[in-house]
């Protein structure tokens, strides 16, 4: 498999331990939402590095002046989850993203199509150019969900060079998807499996994410 966009996978202890509580098929419910929200924090953690924007300036020490890097607050940093499973990963973010926007986008698969439709649009019409966009999706099969996102943001001015997707697991199908259409794009994930089966799930993947976050 080619790829045009970056995709990273952290070899970081946390993220392999709380992606194994999340695949195993005993973790009840609120340890499956503790490890998703886990994963989003630190995949947010990675994902943050030379993508949120910093200036310089100075600041006074107990005993000295000294020069000093702060996060640049007129530069807008938005979180996109797409609904519902992407919320799991988004308690995660927003400890990292304290004054992020969050935008909401709710996405349903047609289980016999596979092609996702929108219920809740919840972006902006339009957003500054500049801004820094997180997108949360724990599972990125076979990529129609995160396909349709990508269009409804770039659409509304996002540059997919300064996006940044966090999932916990993804998949050749997905990725080869978005590689095509947004070779500037990157994505952190725990882990890519190679298998999407007829049922459009990732094998082994972790199941239903929205199922098992929620536990209905």
């Amino acid at each position: 498999m080619t790829l045009q966009l970056r995709v990273y996978v952290p070899s970081h202890p946390l993220i392999k331990h709380w992606l194994a509580v999340a695949r195993d098929a005993a973790t009840p419910p609120v340890l499956f939402r503790s490890a998703i929200t886990e994963l989003g924090r630190w995949l947010t953690y990675e994902a943050a590095r030379e993508w949120l924007p910093t200036q310089e300036t100075t600041v006074q020490s107990p005993l000295d002046s000294c020069p000093a890097t702060l996060i640049d607050p007129n530069i807008p940093v938005a979180v996109v989850p797409i609904l519902r499973a992407g919320l799991g990963l988004l308690e995660g973010a927003q400890t990292l993203l304290p004054l992020a926007s969050i935008y909401h986008l709710g996405l349903e698969r047609d289980e016999k199509t596979l092609q996702p439709s929108c219920y809740l649009n919840k972006l902006p019409e339009k957003f500054d150019p500049q801004t820094r966009v997180l997108v949360t999706d724990p599972m990125m099969a076979t990529g129609g969900s995160i396909m349709a996102a990508m269009a409804e943001l770039t659409q509304r001015g996002v540059d997919p060079s300064l996006t940044r997707i966090v999932c916990v697991v993804t998949a050749p199908p997905a990725l080869q998807k978005l590689s095509v259409a947004y070779p500037g794009l990157i994505v952190y994930a725990a882990t890519i499996d190679e298998t999407v089966n007829s049922q459009g799930f990732i094998v082994p993947g972790l199941g239903d994410a929205g199922d098992r976050i929620f536990g209905t």
